[in-house]
């Protein structure tokens, strides 16, 4: 079992340095799903709630922002937090083991570096509230809504892609 959980962390740290070297935007430039593409908006459906896996989730996130900006398609992103996730953009980490502490930092401080390079961060506060989060509590950065599918149903009307991060 442990063997079986250190090679699934390696794949998943392989597949992270490639993304973060930069090969992966060779990989965007040359597929023929962006030949024509002039501007790429996307809603990702952040639905994971698991430390590790959403931590990684996001800084694909961010990386793909970053390597569509710089071949020139004028991304625009948002990010909204529904279900189990709202748990992990909160200041209050009591009942997180502290492994799962660490990656809570790196997701506050990966929220923070996306609210910065123009990522529109929102939290369903029915989410919120169903999963016993305070409102108070979660990361500044992120915008307020009352109900996460509204606010995705309005992105797609408005030519935005569904992206689900499960």
């Amino acid at each position: 079992m442990y063997t079986i959980k250190k090679m699934m962390l390696a794949t998943i740290m392989i597949g992270f340095v490639l993304t973060s070297s930069g090969m992966s935007a060779v990989y965007a430039e040359e597929s023929e799903g962006m030949k024509g593409v002039n501007n790429a908006n996307a809603f990702f459906d952040m639905r994971n709630g698991v430390p590790k896996a959403a931590a990684l989730y996001l800084s694909l996130i961010h990386d793909t922002y970053n390597e569509l900006a710089k071949m020139g398609k004028n991304p625009k992103f948002v990010v909204g937090f529904i279900g189990g996730s709202v748990r992990l953009i909160s200041k209050d980490q009591s009942g997180f083991n502290p492994e799962d502490r660490k990656y809570l930092n790196g997701i506050a401080k990966t929220v923070s570096q996306m609210s910065k390079a123009g990522i529109k961060l929102e939290v369903c506060l029915f989410a919120v509230k169903v999963f016993g989060v305070d409102p108070a509590s979660i990361l500044p950065e992120i915008n307020r809504v009352g109900n996460g599918w509204i606010s995705e149903i309005g992105y797609q009307t408005k030519g935005y892609s569904l992206v689900p991060v499960y």
